[in-house]
């Protein structure tokens, strides 16, 4: 939280004099750095941004930078903080130290740091307590970019019992390395596995038997650095742990890009034409976010946004408008697509059921947080 520092003041008005404190506004929420925070036996950094005012029981999400970048810049050009204020939670930002890798790295293929219990893993699970420690979080959830993204699949598989969600961006599976050698492999050109081998090292972590994190996966198809087809193997294996089989249960477009949902528990953007990098769309609109920069590139797509209203922890009311949808975004599909989806209850799909037909395809458009028949906002 901001600290407030009161400031003292003398007046003397009469031959009493009296001693008046004069309390300094409250700063604005930055990014400050946490100590203190574990054993912390990776040897990271901890960065959390908390917004002003953030009441007991919002969640901590988890935001691991890639290669070559920082917490900071991560912070700044992802767009997470933006959402941390509009949807009320608070963000950690891990950093790794160029002494534990020379590109600042997370090290997702170590098996010392890639064990429930130990090294780098730990660490950022340190991390999750001491922030329900000090502002009451509750859920946890985790995304990353590229090793953050290898890292945020060693949370899911290791630390299930902490996390409700996961954002794998430009990432890797599980279990895909233990080497350095075998990295770069798994980078490129992959590993390919079946889904239930994928699923087994993932079993293999922790053994679990509660409900597992929903993951949402991310990949352009240009990348040259992680190939497209660790999205692939990710869908696969997240897929086969959380029990649905790899046929879409609703295959649309999203922003303009390919978007599939497995069992509503698993998720996969594929960004046409992206290279390696952070999906933004830098705006000032409440479904946009983000700063273009190095790996943080702007394809017209907030991933940040889109993962907060994946996890569920959006807090922005629904809105209704007449002057035409407030997103651009439409959603092809049957009424059991959608509602399978989420996008309409048990009503409105009987109700787009009976207006088309349960087996014709529709469009949706998403008004505020409500999803539409008409693109003019009203109702269904």
């Amino acid at each position: 939280m901001p600290i407030r520092t009161p400031a003292a003041a003398l007046a003397a008005a009469t031959a009493l004099a009296a001693a008046v404190l004069i309390a300094t506004p409250a700063s604005a929420a930055t990014l400050r750095e946490v100590t203190g925070f574990g054993t912390n036996p990776g040897n990271l950094q901890m960065f959390r941004y908390v917004p002003d005012g953030l009441p007991s029981g919002r969640p901590v999400v988890l935001a691991l930078h890639g290669c070559t970048q920082n917490a900071t810049a991560y912070a700044s050009g992802t767009g997470w903080t933006k959402l941390a204020d509009q949807h009320r939670f608070t963000v950690v930002f891990p950093q790794q130290r160029s002494a534990n890798n020379a590109n600042s790295c997370f090290n997702w293929f170590e098996p010392g740091d890639t064990r429930r219990g130990s090294g780098e893993a730990l660490s950022i699970k340190q991390m999750v307590d001491r922030t329900r420690q000090d502002v009451g979080a509750t859920a946890a959830y985790v995304s990353g970019l590229s090793a953050g993204g290898g890292m945020t699949s060693v949370m899911l598989a290791t630390y299930p019992d902490v996390f409700s969600g996961g954002g794998v961006i430009a990432g890797l599976p599980y279990g895909c390395a233990n080497s350095v050698a075998s990295a770069f492999n798994c980078m490129n050109p992959g590993v390919n596995l079946t889904p239930q081998q994928w699923g087994d090292r993932v079993r293999a972590a922790f053994s679990y038997s509660g409900p597992r994190p929903k993951v949402s996966v991310w990949h352009g198809t240009s990348d040259t650095t992680v190939r497209p087809m660790n999205a692939v193997e990710l869908v696969e294996q997240w897929t086969n742990v959380n029990g649905t089989d790899q046929a879409p249960d609703v295959s649309d477009t999203v922003g303009g890009y390919p978007h599939r949902v497995y069992g509503g528990t698993v998720e996969h953007f594929e960004i046409t034409g992206m290279a390696h990098g952070h999906p933004v769309d830098p705006g000032s609109g409440s479904t946009q976010c983000g700063t273009a920069g190095a790996y943080i590139l702007d394809v017209n797509i907030c991933a940040a946004h889109h993962l907060v209203r994946f996890w569920g922890i959006t807090t922005t009311a629904p809105t209704t408008t007449t002057s035409g949808p407030a997103y651009t975004e439409t959603a092809s599909g049957t009424p059991t697509d959608h509602y399978v989806a989420g996008r309409v209850d048990v009503t409105e799909y009987n109700t787009l059921g009976a207006r088309y037909g349960y087996n014709t395809s529709i469009t949706l458009y998403h008004c505020g947080t409500d999803w539409t028949d008409k693109p003019d906002c009203s109702a269904i």
